[in-house]
């Protein structure tokens, strides 16, 4: 949805706008603590664990993809991910104190969204052939070779690093929101709402039944379990 400008007078908006389904908001805290959680997990060695919370997290990025396709107006990619050139006029309007609001990720953070699925997901993929080098082997590693493994389990952890770094950047990016726009983005994600002014008006938002998200949800699971089970 195009970018508009809020009230010039900053007059306070008592009402507060749905932006965010519940699978959306669900799939996004879950993901935060899947993510500290197969890191704990693997600096203790609890191999195991941490087999099964990269499993789940798999499981849970092919529902946002398929979400991304199915899912209610703010989950779907046509709704966020806009041209490059669009995110730099996004960013340029920012620099110059403008406020320009969409209803749900303007146009860099779509492309911040993009990067961290990609992200995660390369990293969940690269966990099915990985091993510890000294007992435990992922799911799919015994169908390569040892050395191919080996690389693998490298390009895992250095996949890993570059999510960290995509966290952090994330993190600054929703403090500069809540402390220097004003805009609560961690609060939007928990409730689903935003302030009537933080949202692109007139905002037409379509919010799909719980029953197709659980259906994706199945599928993207029922497909983890058969590759964890080959």
């Amino acid at each position: 949805m195009s970018g508009v400008e809020p009230p010039a007078d900053g007059a306070p908006v008592a009402d507060r706008v749905r932006v965010w389904d519940l699978p959306v908001r669900i799939f996004h805290w879950s993901l935060v603590g899947l993510v500290a959680l197969s890191w704990v997990a693997v600096e203790n060695g609890f191999m195991k664990l941490h087999l099964w919370s990269g499993l789940t997290l798999l499981a849970l990025l092919l529902f946002r993809i398929a979400w991304g396709f199915v899912g209610s107006t703010t989950a779907r990619f046509a709704d966020f991910v806009r041209s490059p050139p669009q995110a730099v006029r996004y960013l340029r309007a920012i620099a110059r104190g403008e406020h320009p609001v969409y209803s749900g990720h303007n146009p860099a953070g779509g492309w911040m969204v993009l990067l961290l699925l990609a992200t995660l997901l390369l990293q969940a993929l690269t966990g099915l052939f990985a091993n510890d080098g000294v007992r435990f082997n992922a799911p799919l590693a015994a169908r390569i070779s040892s050395t191919l493994s080996d690389r693998i389990t490298n390009l895992h952890g250095l996949v890993f690093d570059a999510l960290l770094a995509l966290v952090w950047l994330h993190v600054v990016a929703a403090l500069y929101y809540r402390h220097v726009r004003g805009e609560d983005l961690v609060g939007a994600m928990i409730s689903g709402r935003k302030p009537r002014r933080d949202v692109a008006a007139p905002a037409t938002l379509q919010f799909v039944a719980l029953r197709r998200a659980a259906l994706c949800l199945a599928l993207a699971a029922a497909l983890v379990w058969w590759i964890a089970r080959a």
